[in-house]
C-alpha cells in the first residue's frame, strides 16, 4: 500500500516526536473558533482512481464502495473491479445526486443482496427511492423498490442507509430545499425513515402507519449506533452542523431552530459546529468515541462523548465522504472528485488508519 506523508510532517515529528493530538475544550454544545493543530498519524492507500465514493460496506475481506456515478466498486485483498449497477431509472444529473447509500444484506454472502438509495428524474419531476439490489456476477441489478417518490431537488438529498441492531433499515433523507417539509410528519422529506428489510413499516414506528422515525432534519447524511442509541449527522444552513442523538419520535427543530436555540417539543444537537462549516456525512463509533467523515471541514473529526470534546484526527486529504470501523482500523474515502473539490489524478481514494495512532 501507498505510504501517505508530507515533508511538513516528518519535519514536525522530528520536532515533536510521536505526539498525540490535542483535544479541544468545548462549552456545552458550542465550538471553540479556533482549532487544534494535528500532527498527521501514518496513512496508508488501499485504492485509487474512485469515482465519487459515497458508501464503505465490508464483509470478511472485501470492501463494497458505492460511488454516485452509479457503479460498485469491489475491493478485494488492493485490488479493484468497478461493478456496473443496472437501474429501472437513470440517475439524476442535479448537483449531490446519484447512487448514494449503499448497504449490503445481513445475508449477503447467501443471498447477494443489498439496498440502495438513488435520485431519478422521470416526466413529473425529480425524486429518490430505496431499492434491493441482487449481485449478478459482476453486475447488479435493481430487482424491487421499496420506498419511491421521496421529493428531491438540487441538493439536500440525505441518502444514507444503515442496519441497525434491531435488524431494521434506516434512511436519512433532506428537505429537498423545502424547509417547511421538515415539520410536517406525513413528508417523508427532511426525515429518518425505519423500515423492516421487506419494506413494510415497523409496528413499534413512534407514528402509526408512517416510516417516519424522527423529524425536523435539514440534510442528515449520517448514522451510527453505540449500543442501542442512536447518532445522526447534518448539515446545518450556513454553518451549524450538528451531530444529535436520536429519539423515535423526536422532532428536530428544523428550520424552527437550528444550533443552541430552543423552543418546546424541540430537541438541541449534542454537538455543533458554530460559526464553522463542517458539513458532516458519514460516521462510525469506536471505543465510545464518534468519528464523522466531513466535506466542506476536510477531515475525519471525533467526537468524544464523555468529555463533550470534538477536534479533527485526519486533515490535509481534502473533501472526505464516509467512514468505516473494523478490528484496529479506521477506513474512509475521499470525496474531491464531486465537483467541489480539488483531485489529484489518483483522486479518490479509499485509505485506512491504525486506530491507535489516533489517539
Amino acid at each position: 500500500m501507498v505510504k501517505v506523508c508530507s515533508i511538513l510532517l516528518s519535519i514536525l515529528l522530528l520536532i515533536s516526536g510521536c505526539s498525540s493530538l490535542e483535544k479541544e475544550n468545548l462549552q456545552p454544545k458550542d465550538q471553540q473558533e479556533d482549532e487544534a493543530i494535528v500532527l498527521q498519524p501514518e496513512i496508508e492507500v488501499v485504492v485509487e482512481s474512485l469515482r465519487v465514493p459515497w458508501s464503505i460496506n465490508k464483509v470478511n475481506e472485501t470492501f463494497y464502495v458505492s460511488e454516485r456515478t452509479g457503479s460498485i466498486v469491489k475491493i478485494d485483498n488492493g485490488k479493484m473491479e468497478r461493478q456496473q449497477v443496472e437501474l429501472e431509472k437513470p440517475l439524476a444529473k442535479a448537483a449531490e445526486a446519484g447512487l448514494l447509500g449503499f448497504v449490503l444484506d445481513p445475508e449477503f454472502p447467501a443471498n447477494q443482496k443489498a439496498f440502495a438509495y438513488y435520485t431519478y428524474e422521470n416526466g413529473q419531476g425529480q425524486f429518490n427511492r430505496v431499492v434491493v439490489l441482487e449481485l449478478e456476477g459482476n453486475q447488479w441489478k435493481e430487482e424491487r423498490i421499496l420506498l419511491d417518490r421521496i421529493p428531491s431537488a438540487a441538493y439536500h438529498h440525505g441518502g444514507r442507509l444503515k442496519i441497525g441492531p434491531d435488524g431494521k433499515l434506516y434512511i436519512t433523507t433532506g428537505d429537498a430545499t423545502t424547509p417547511e417539509l421538515s415539520q410536517d410528519t406525513r413528508s417523508k422529506n427532511g426525515k429518518i425513515l425505519r423500515m423492516n428489510l421487506d419494506g413494510s413499516i415497523p409496528e413499534d414506528n413512534p407514528f402509526e402507519n408512517s416510516y417516519v422515525y424522527s423529524y425536523g432534519h435539514r440534510n442528515p447524511q449520517g448514522l451510527v449506533w453505540l449500543g442501542e442509541t442512536l447518532y445522526a449527522s447534518e448539515h446545518g444552513q450556513s454553518a451549524h452542523d450538528e451531530v444529535n442523538l436520536i429519539k423515535p419520535g423526536a422532532n428536530y427543530g428544523w428550520p424552527v431552530i437550528q444550533g443552541n436555540e430552543g423552543n418546546a417539543g424541540m430537541e438541541t444537537p449534542l454537538f455543533q459546529s458554530g460559526n464553522e462549516t463542517w458539513a458532516p456525512s458519514g460516521m462510525a463509533v469506536h471505543d465510545g468515541v464518534l468519528y464523522a467523515a466531513t466535506l466542506r471541514g476536510n477531515a475525519i473529526r471525533e467526537f468524544d462523548l464523555e468529555r463533550n470534546t470534538t477536534s479533527p484526527v485526519i486533515t490535509g486529504l481534502g473533501r472526505l465522504r464516509d467512514v468505516y470501523v473494523e478490528g484496529e482500523y479506521l477506513y474512509f474515502v475521499s470525496n474531491n472528485t464531486d465537483g467541489r473539490g480539488n483531485p489529484d489524478e489518483k483522486d479518490d481514494k479509499l485509505y485506512r488508519v491504525l486506530l491507535k495512532n489516533l489517539k
